[in-house]
């Protein structure tokens, strides 16, 4: 025998043991003339690294512009360009603030219908290669499951900054209808990552929750029973949780999560801001089964140059 053999042979077994995917999270953009003619750009730049998908974490547009059929179509058109595949959530610029007077007076709920008849009609992602999806229901086709390698992903339609609760205490109709399916479709996705023995999954949705608040027992009210949830799902499983959001653009990776029992910091929590208005970029995240953190991050702000 070759001495070689056995050294080969143990190489083989490491590189099948050890895998890496990748995908790259974006968000809040784009909000300008200057975004919307950079943004294809930015897109290209980002698939010649060759992520498994890009996900678009909401707000496609400023929320002053008006939210009409024609700039839907726009977004819809540039995000199916994409030569990779492009999973995007909805954000409040583009349902909830549209009932806005400079936004155009609509309906919050009509235009919502609207983004699901246009971005969710079918169980598949946007872009030139497309990727199957799972869809909640036809009610709620934007909450959206699938898979990367050993990790599962849930999307939520939860827009900042107050999950659309409403004024005060009083909770809006529409919070009411919505947050049930979303508190469920997250139990869900905790459920089906236990039942397949992912090593981690990642919930993707717009609004920023407010953790800081959460922490001083100060939670904002469309927030309190998602964090709950959140929280205590998190702390029940075994592997690790990645949240990304948009919101407030402000781009940081962090683990703003807190047991209150323990007083202590939820380890295997990470929350991930995407870039946003008005700095253009990009986040990078590998998967990776050999590392104790399962998720690595590669931050890129934009440079046109």
């Amino acid at each position: 025998m070759n001495a070689l053999t056995p050294l080969l042979g143990l190489l083989v077994a490491f590189a099948v043991q050890a895998e890496t995917w990748r995908f790259t999270v974006i968000g809040d953009t784009p909000y300008s003339d200057y975004e919307r003619r950079e943004l294809p750009i930015m897109l290209e730049k980002i698939a010649e690294q060759h992520p498994a998908f890009i996900i678009h974490a909401g707000d496609i547009k400023a929320s002053n512009a008006k939210c009409s059929d024609q700039l839907f179509f726009d977004r819809f058109t540039l995000f199916n360009a994409s030569a990779i595949p492009f999973i995007y959530v909805p954000g409040d610029n583009e349902w909830t603030d549209c009932k806005r007077l400079a936004a155009g007076h609509f309906s919050e709920r009509e235009r919502l219908d609207r983004l699901r008849e246009i971005f969710f009609s079918e169980p598949f992602s946007l872009g030139k290669t497309r990727i199957t999806v799972e869809r909640q229901s036809a009610m709620f086709p934007e909450h959206l499951r699938w898979r990367l390698g050993n990790v599962l992903f849930v999307s939520l339609n939860v827009p900042g900054p107050n999950n659309n609760y409403g004024m005060g205490q009083e909770s809006s109709p529409e919070f009411l209808a919505r947050n049930p399916f979303v508190i469920d479709w997250l139990k869900q996705g905790f459920a089906h990552a236990r039942q397949e023995k992912s090593a981690g999954i990642v919930i993707v949705m717009q609004g920023n929750p407010g953790f800081k608040h959460h922490a001083y027992g100060l939670t904002h009210w469309g927030y309190r029973e998602l964090l709950d949830v959140l929280r205590d799902e998190t702390i029940a499983y075994s592997g690790k949780v990645l949240l990304v959001h948009g919101d407030t653009h402000w781009q940081r990776i962090d683990h703003p999560f807190f047991d209150p029992a323990t007083k202590k910091r939820v380890s295997n929590f990470t929350r991930l801001e995407t870039f946003g208005y008005p700095i253009m970029g990009w986040v990078k995240v590998v998967i990776d089964s050999e590392d104790p953190s399962l998720f690595r991050f590669n931050v890129r702000a934009y440079n046109p140059n």
